[in-house]
């Protein structure tokens, strides 16, 4: 478990001490080489997760299509990586590694949009990190993707910029197609024509990446009626802060084109408690972890939002650091499938 804690610990230290919106000498190194750090722990893990078998054959599967096949592939930004990746003889590490990398790409630039990006990255390490990133590793990309998206729209209310980011998203997991009207729903000039565009885009990605599978998926959570394992437990990791940034919003940080989006994905996140009793958990738990990065916005900002003095901010910052160590502890030595989480191995070695 030491890796693990080891990931942890870097940002949970330093995350102490940094103050909201302004940095220290170094520090942007140093979040830099903690992204690396991440990168590298996913992109070079050996027989971590519990998908890992489904991605070696992924790899060898690719191997056998011809180019002009991979368009019509299932995810077929992950599977022309593949493709490549055997193509030039490399193993699935070097497919790891470059979805680590796309993955903390997308984290970096989401928590650094934040007031305290080291507080952000810490409520990332418990779950989006050691189990999404390390277990779905198509997912993961995709939601990395989204998050630059997520970050374009934060910062500068490009939906131009937030639609190409999820439909190349949503080459790696097609789900990150239903997320793209997000982006007519926050912005304040042009609503009719951004929302005539966007959802064109959608019907676009929808007809290319979505529709053939739609079966398949309908046949394979919604028939099979699949059952995730805590399902429950993750839908109300992101209600709580949902929850958080409705009662708080006028405390929060948050400029108004952020708070629209922010509503958005709160509502979204509420709307999947009573589907957990109306669709199969797996469905809802899928589409949940796109609602993630909800928590690194609210967990970072609640500090800042309730403290009335630095003190109390330094208090309630090592509340957030406790509450994500307490995550990690029970997912860790708790949670059915961490076994196959553990030990955690390093590829080279």
């Amino acid at each position: 478990m030491f890796p693990y804690w080891l990931l942890f610990a870097v940002p949970a230290f330093v995350s102490l001490f940094e103050s909201p919106r302004h940095t220290f000498k170094g520090e942007r190194v140093l979040f830099v080489l903690a992204i690396a750090l991440i990168a590298v722990m996913v992109g070079l893990r050996y027989e971590v997760g519990g998908d890992w078998s489904a991605y070696l054959d992924y790899l060898d599967s690719a191997y056998s299509l011809q180019l002009e096949e991979i368009p019509q592939a299932s995810d077929p930004g992950y599977v022309l990586l593949n493709w490549v990746v055997s193509r030039l003889g490399g193993d699935v590490w070097l497919v790891n590694l470059a979805c680590g990398g796309l993955f903390a790409l997308g984290l970096l630039q989401f928590a650094r949009a934040q007031p305290s990006p080291w507080l952000a990255l810490v409520a990332a390490v418990p779950y989006l990190i050691v189990v999404v990133a390390m277990g779905y590793s198509r997912q993961a990309v995709a939601i990395g993707l989204a998050m630059l998206g997520l970050t374009a729209l934060m910062r500068s209310q490009s939906t131009v910029r937030f639609v190409a980011w999820m439909l190349l998203a949503a080459t790696f997991h097609k789900t990150a197609v239903l997320l793209i009207p997000i982006g007519a729903l926050t912005v304040d000039r042009g609503r009719v024509w951004v929302a005539f565009w966007v959802v064109a885009a959608t019907a676009v990605g929808y007809f290319v990446l979505l529709e053939d599978s739609v079966g398949g998926l309908i046949s394979g959570y919604i028939d099979a009626n699949y059952q995730s394992d805590g399902a429950a437990i993750r839908v109300a990791m992101n209600a709580a802060p949902a929850v958080f940034l409705l009662l708080l919003r006028r405390q929060l940080p948050i400029s108004s084109t952020e708070m629209r989006l922010l509503v958005i994905l709160s509502g979204l996140s509420l709307l999947f408690v009573p589907a957990l009793f109306l669709v199969p958990s797996t469905a809802v738990d899928r589409l949940a972890l796109y609602m993630i990065p909800l928590q690194l916005v609210v967990l970072s900002r609640l500090p800042i939002a309730l403290a009335n003095s630095e003190r109390t901010l330094r208090l309630m910052s090592f509340g957030v650091v406790l509450y994500a160590a307490v995550v990690l502890f029970v997912w860790l030595n708790y949670a059915k499938h961490a076994q196959y989480w553990l030990p955690y191995q390093l590829y080279p070695l």
